[in-house]
């Protein structure tokens, strides 16, 4: 009995720690390598040109540094969830099908035994 909870221990530890470096990886994927911060853009006002502040999406590390090679392209920063999500829906009500249709053959097996034992009656 030890046996299986060390067992079941090691696997949700193993587990707690890929959700942790998962959830770290993407944090600093979509949240530490691009920062929000002042672009001027040039508004006219009159005669005059004048630089209004707009936050947009600016990198804090440069673009050509060797560390984003190591994350894809942001884009699939949304990508990624929105297949796992659609997948896991698909697994989820695919088993949830199996296991509704497995329970209704056996009840309908179950009500023609019956039935087959009252005739026989």
């Amino acid at each position: 009995m030890s046996n299986n909870n060390t067992l079941d221990k090691l696997v949700g530890a193993s587990m707690l720690v890929v959700a942790s470096a998962v959830f770290l990886y993407y944090t600093i994927w979509t949240l530490l390598l691009v920062r929000y911060g002042p672009t001027p853009l040039p508004v006219e006002c009159e005669t005059r040109t004048y630089s209004r502040v707009l936050t947009l999406p600016q990198p804090f590390v440069d673009p050509t540094h060797p560390v984003q090679s190591l994350f894809p392209p942001r884009v699939w920063a949304i990508r990624i969830p929105v297949i796992l999500l659609l997948l896991g829906g698909a697994v989820v009500g695919s088993f949830l099908s199996v296991v509704m249709i497995r329970s209704n053959r056996k009840k309908a097996m179950k009500a023609g035994q019956k039935e087959a034992g009252k005739k026989r009656s």
